[in-house]
């Protein structure tokens, strides 16, 4: 199972912030222009905005795109990304503070009762994140 993640635009702008936070590559990236949705209902300012990618790191995969011009902005509920760094908690408190900049920390990274290390943020895009690490 793999996660779907839908942005109002900005999604390119969203894949270059992963990649810096959880390092990896955007492994698929399609834009609207070309496809069979590349129309004349198509706004040409959509036709460079990601009609489909897919994101790879260690301890992430998802896909992504930017929605279809005119549906409402994407407001995420009832989830979180989970991603679990492996390695040191040092690398997994990088990837936490670099997804927490400009958003919102909702669980502090540091040490649960289970053991390891766990946070919990909402990035500048509005995703909720769950990180982990097993030290």
């Amino acid at each position: 199972m793999e996660s779907y993640l839908f942005f109002g635009g900005n999604c390119e702008e969203a894949l270059a912030f992963y990649k810096r936070c959880l390092g990896g590559e955007i492994v698929t990236l399609m834009r609207y222009e070309g496809s069979p949705m590349d129309n004349a209902q198509l706004p040409r300012e959509w036709k460079q905005k990601v009609m489909h990618s897919t994101f790879e790191s260690k301890g992430a995969r998802f896909m992504a795109s930017d929605t279809m011009p005119g549906q409402p902005k994407p407001a995420y509920q009832g989830f979180a990304m989970s991603v679990y760094v492996p390695g040191s908690a040092d690398e997994a408190r990088k990837a936490f503070d670099a997804l927490a900049e400009g958003g919102k920390v909702t669980m502090p990274f540091a040490p649960p009762f289970w053991g390891g290390h766990f946070g919990m943020l909402t990035d500048r895009f509005g995703v909720p994140w769950m990180v982990s690490s097993e030290h």
